[in-house]
């Protein structure tokens, strides 16, 4: 209970015993937490009794990060979080399962954790009304499809899924009003047809991945902006711009393109349509014997 309001702890190393302590939140001035590079030596003690003294802040920005951090609660009562930053920890599929607290949480940042289950990482945010933004990029997240359901938070906006083991079936459990997503370093090969509605998509990142050809946008009605950059593209589909007509900017630099008369049609295509082409081999001419 002081007038401090933005409170930033770096480097710190616990030494004594932890305790269980009952605060009183109420009245407080604080609105923003920062805690990083914290080490916590003392083993021997209720995880809940610490996590809970964090989870029931009365606070609208917390960040905790590169700190070892395992598990966190679900606050007791109805948060005031706005802004949670938990990057570089060693959490899990197992948290805020079940949470109904943090329907004021836009901003999730769960960057270099251990979440493996796309669709454990749904469901945790379907109660969470509020979500635009959720950053779980660099975890060990698979989805092995097979008619398994997802269930997201219909106010996520943006969802940031590179750096993973997601393969062609990450298209079954995806947030159905995502405007930004990005799927960079995965495993993704195809984008199937049909499978995938997101009409709000007008930002995909599929850079870095193991895709042979551009994808469609048959499920992409809104998409302005493509990165295929660093995939295995050799001959890109001249119908390309058919089935995406409103593609303004693409980055499709770092593929083993072969000259062909696909490819030549296809940048006459680009070109016509007044977009961008970013990162295109700019010395690829192709010559032809008369006739």
């Amino acid at each position: 209970h002081s007038s401090v309001e933005y409170f930033n702890i770096n480097n710190v190393t616990q030494l004594s015993d932890i305790e269980r302590y009952n605060f009183d939140y109420s009245g407080t001035s604080m609105k923003a937490l920062t805690m990083k590079k914290i080490i916590i030596t003392d083993m021997y003690f209720s995880q809940d009794d610490l996590y809970k003294i964090f989870a029931d802040m009365n606070i609208t920005d917390m960040t905790i990060a590169d700190s070892e951090m395992i598990h966190m609660l679900c606050p007791s009562s109805k948060s005031s979080f706005r802004y949670l930053n938990f990057l570089k920890n060693d959490l899990t599929d197992f948290l805020f399962r079940k949470c109904d607290n943090l329907a004021q949480l836009e901003t999730l940042i769960l960057q270099k954790n251990k979440f493996e289950s796309l669709r454990k990482v749904s469901f945790m945010t379907s109660r969470m009304k509020s979500l635009t933004y959720l950053d779980m990029s660099n975890n060990l997240l698979r989805h092995d499809g097979a008619g398994v359901q997802c269930q997201w938070a219909e106010s996520l906006a943006e969802l940031d899924l590179s750096s993973n083991q997601l393969v062609d079936a990450v298209f079954e459990c995806l947030p159905a009003n995502v405007q930004k997503l990005s799927l960079r370093n995965n495993q993704i090969s195809n984008v199937p047809s049909g499978v995938a509605e997101l009409k709000s998509l007008e930002e995909l990142n599929l850079a870095s991945n193991r895709l042979a050809d551009l994808p469609g946008c048959g499920g992409f009605t809104s998409l302005q902006f493509l990165n295929v950059e660093m995939n295995s593209i050799l001959t890109p589909s001249a119908d390309f711009f058919q089935s995406c007509p409103r593609v303004r900017e693409l980055q499709a630099g770092h593929n083993p393109f072969q000259c062909s008369c696909e490819l030549q049609a296809f940048i006459r295509l680009e070109r016509r349509s007044g977009g961008k082409l970013f990162g295109w081999p700019a010395a690829y001419v192709c010559e032809y014997p008369e006739g």
